[in-house]
């Protein structure tokens, strides 16, 4: 079983970080930071609770005046980098939302070694228009992680993150941010602007539906982030969405022979099936299976996972996959029938129940 993210904060982690605090304020306090940071009650903080409980630690044992405490953090952050240490612009987002003139250009600093996604959506909230424009500029930077920010950090559902409910109503300021990022020359931002996109379709569809036949054609990088945009509303079947990259309805397909390794499995198990496709055509396939859950309610509810997509020559074909049903940290199974279900072009062609106990 993988190593939980949250024990990248270990000892060796703060001594690192201590020994580079002091080198930047002589009279850092390492050994009382480090009680601090493993008090009693850090063995039962989740990941994201670690951050914020380093981020105030890191308060208690800096400068009181903030500017000064920012400057230290600033010289220190250059020199890690990754997601877990994204606790510097997280003392930003708790401690300088009454200084704009030095937190946001914090904000772009951080950014460049973690993420400051996060630290930005209080500023959207207290003042949207002011900081809508900043992340205007920002799409313009030279450096792509701050150029990132300027999509990432105004997603109207992004994950881990409060949820901005003025974008989710009307997200017109994101999509001027995502045509000015549409062609941008970074992997890293145009799958920012990709995810943004795939957030604003769960409440405008009709709106990513509009922008995806605008800008596809334009050249192949923006096509992906089209592709890539629209995959929950190719994912619930939308017949336009799937008619935008060829997949019409499956009439000359059909599924036959699916078959199930057991009828029941235990909770932690994992279920193999198989199935065959046949078309009378040539046809562009996109074949997917949904797991119909039972939810802690004892409703059903469909998960859909893609298998595969492309021309198909209309040959018989067999299909064989494997589910897992571990509990994660985003989905925890309940026992009950539940249903396995073959999807064609967006269209349930076979189905099959199961027992999980």
């Amino acid at each position: 079983m993988p190593e939980p993210l949250k024990n990248l904060y270990n000892e060796t982690f703060f001594h690192q970080l201590s020994k580079e605090l002091t080198k930047a304020y002589r009279l850092f306090d390492q050994q009382s930071f480090i009680k601090s940071i493993f008090d009693n009650d850090w063995a039962s903080k989740a990941l994201k609770q670690r951050m914020r409980h380093i981020t105030q630690t890191l308060h208690k044992h800096l400068p009181d005046n903030y500017r000064t405490a920012l400057e230290i953090l600033k010289t220190v952050s250059s020199k890690f980098s990754g997601f877990e240490y994204m606790f510097f612009p997280d003392f930003v987002e708790i401690y300088g939302l009454d200084d704009w003139e030095n937190s946001l250009p914090a904000l772009a600093h951080f950014t460049k070694y973690s993420s400051s996604e996060f630290a930005v959506r209080p500023f959207i909230i207290q003042n949207e228009d002011r900081m809508m424009k900043q992340m205007a500029k920002w799409a313009k930077n030279s450096h792509p992680h701050i150029r990132r920010l300027a999509s990432e950090g105004c997603r109207p559902r992004l994950p881990w993150a409060r949820d901005l409910p003025n974008f989710k109503q009307n997200p017109a300021a994101v999509i001027d941010i995502l045509e000015t990022l549409k062609n941008d020359s970074s992997e890293y931002v145009r799958r920012s602007v990709a995810n943004n996109l795939n957030d604003i379709s769960k409440d405008h569809p009709e709106l990513i539906i509009a922008i995806a036949q605008k800008w596809i054609g334009d050249n192949p990088l923006t096509d992906w982030i089209v592709k890539h945009a629209c995959r929950t509303l190719l994912k619930s079947g939308d017949t336009t969405a799937l008619s935008l990259f060829g997949f019409q309805s499956p009439t000359d397909i059909i599924v036959t022979d699916l078959k199930l390794s057991q009828n029941s499995i235990t909770i932690g198990g994992e279920l193999n099936f198989s199935f065959e496709i046949q078309s009378k055509s040539l046809a562009q396939v996109r074949i997917e299976y949904g797991i119909y859950y039972v939810k802690a309610n004892g409703r059903l509810s469909r998960k859909v996972f893609k298998i595969s997509e492309g021309s198909y020559d209309g040959s018989r074909k067999k299909i064989s996959r494997k589910q897992t049903f571990k509990d994660l940290t985003t989905r925890k199974h309940y026992p009950g029938e539940h249903k396995l279900t073959i999807i064609i072009n967006g269209c349930e062609m076979a189905d099959i129940a199961f027992e999980l106990l």
